[in-house]
């Protein structure tokens, strides 16, 4: 599966590349039926299907998969919204070379079907559903019925994610074509969907050098050849060293929780920067991270004058106010990788752009979406979506966001931008992100750049959350990177092995 994400207006671009290569639409639309019906029996056994076709070439990509699922035994009612006469193109010679009955939409009954096919509207959809198809929705959504969506649930808007409005059809199975669009990747469209499969119908990979995607699905394939696994004649000097700024004795728990993120993803050495009243506290928490002493900005400017701290986390638990302001400008007058969090976002809330003005290209703002409206005051409500908020928001700052959520974003100053959906909601739990911070500056410390640092670390994030399940709080992610580890090393080394034997 790539990892490119087309929008809508690029999946149009790929099928006119693929006709312009010699691969007939007809014939991609056939690719498409039988990739859903191929689907549909690798899950279900043959039964009574309804297939609900609209009147564009989602429908016509309907009328193939009830013609194959017939040839193959099943029983295929076939629902149409709107009259075949009034089918063009592709859709209608698919729709001719159906030989069964069709029945208008709405007069669907649903007594004797035990699966929907939904082939009503596609990605491209720009108007809310309306009429039969808003009642359909509804009802189906109220019914036990297993159902299979065509390119993305009708009613789902294939860049924004989500309905324009009203309802959406909640599918158990989603085939789309070629590439994943937005809509999979976004919540809550990624819930409509349910399982998504993306299904090869003949498009050239070639597409992509001439589309020239700048979103991509998160996942090892983006970055795992850079990843910094630890070279046998090194030595932990080698491997970077990563500060973690402390808060004061009453908030050090984030501060730590960072630091050991940074240990376990491999920073050679880490030391855990502290105020005098904290000291004891973090001293008597922690072994292999060094406690160092810092008295207000002027000494912590003065620490990170070795060169050889290379990278800098502040912002959990350090505080909301001026004297955070003056650490993060003492940390960014610095050459390190800086990963600001949490306070060290909220310190610049009423100047934002005074912020802005200290960042560079090796920094990575690490918001959730109530630091980020804090930060860029009313981007999320005036974007069209998280990714384009994210991307803007990377272009202010010029350097690397990363969004946090379900569906976190990570983007660049250049517009690049990823989504990772590699995750699960039991990382919805006090501590999570100040462990994505550490996984981040652990990372940047080992000289990975910023913007496939924070990639890694929130693949990695999601894959050691994955191998918890539930009751997983904060504290457990660290320790679970080891074997998150052993999975991405074994996953790379089994890609290259394939590789190899082409």
């Amino acid at each position: 599966m790539p990892n490119e994400i087309l929008t809508v207006a690029q999946s149009y671009e790929a099928d006119r590349y693929a006709a312009a290569s010699g691969v007939p639409t007809l014939t991609l639309m056939e690719n498409a039926g039988r990739a859903v019906a191929d689907a549909i029996e690798a899950r279900w056994a043959s039964q009574t299907a309804a297939v609900l076709c609209g009147p564009g070439n989602n429908g016509g990509d309907g009328f193939v998969v009830a013609r194959l699922l017939r040839e193959r035994g099943w029983d295929v009612r076939l629902a149409l919204l709107g009259r075949r006469d009034e089918l063009k193109g592709d859709a209608a010679e698919m729709a001719r070379r159906w030989n069964g009955s069709d029945e208008p939409l709405s007069s669907v009954m649903f007594d004797d079907v035990t699966l929907i096919v939904d082939a009503l509207f596609g990605a491209g959809l720009a108007r809310p559903l309306a009429g039969a198809a808003a009642e359909l929705a509804a009802a189906l959504n109220k019914s036990r019925m297993p159902i299979v969506a065509i390119d993305v649930p009708s009613g789902l808007q294939g860049d924004l994610g989500r309905p324009i409005a009203g309802d959406c059809i909640h599918a158990d199975l989603t085939v789309t074509f070629f590439a994943k669009k937005p809509a999979h990747v976004l919540m809550p469209g990624r819930e409509f969907c349910g399982e998504i499969v993306v299904a090869d119908i003949g498009i050239p990979t070639a597409a992509f050098e001439t589309i020239k995607p700048a979103l991509f699905e998160n996942g090892p394939e983006l970055w795992g050849a850079e990843y910094p696994w630890p070279d046998p004649l090194a030595h932990k000097y080698a491997r970077g060293h990563c500060v973690v700024v402390s808060g004061p004795a009453h908030a050090t728990g984030a501060a730590r929780l960072a630091a050991r993120a940074a240990l376990r993803i491999g920073a050679g050495l880490v030391s855990l920067a502290s105020p005098p009243d904290a000291m004891p506290i973090n001293a008597a928490a922690l072994t292999a991270i060094m406690v160092k002493p810092f008295s207000g900005a002027n000494g912590l400017s003065e620490f990170l004058k070795d060169a050889r701290l290379n990278s800098v986390v502040i912002g959990p638990g350090v505080g909301i106010g001026r004297a955070t302001q003056d650490m993060v400008a003492a940390v960014l007058a610095t050459k390190a990788a800086v990963v600001l969090d949490a306070d060290a976002l909220t310190s610049f809330k009423d100047d934002p752009r005074a912020l802005f003005a200290q960042l560079r290209g090796n920094c990575v703002l690490t918001p959730h979406e109530g630091e980020f409206e804090r930060l860029f005051p009313d981007l999320l409500r005036r974007s069209a979506s998280r990714i384009e908020a994210a991307r803007e928001a990377a272009a202010m700052a010029k350097c690397t966001v990363l969004l946090k959520g379900p569906d976190t974003v990570i983007a660049a100053p250049d517009g690049r931008a990823i989504v990772n959906s590699h995750a699960p909601a039991t990382l919805a739990t006090a501590g999570s992100g100040d462990v994505l911070s550490g996984l981040i500056g652990g990372l940047m410390a080992q000289q990975l750049d910023s913007y496939k640092a924070a990639a890694a670390a929130a693949w990695l994030h999601g894959e050691a959350a994955f191998r918890f399940g539930h009751g997983l709080i904060a504290e457990d992610l660290p320790e679970l990177l080891p074997d998150a580890l052993a999975a991405l090393k074994d996953a790379l080394d089994g890609s290259h092995s394939a590789g190899h034997a082409d």
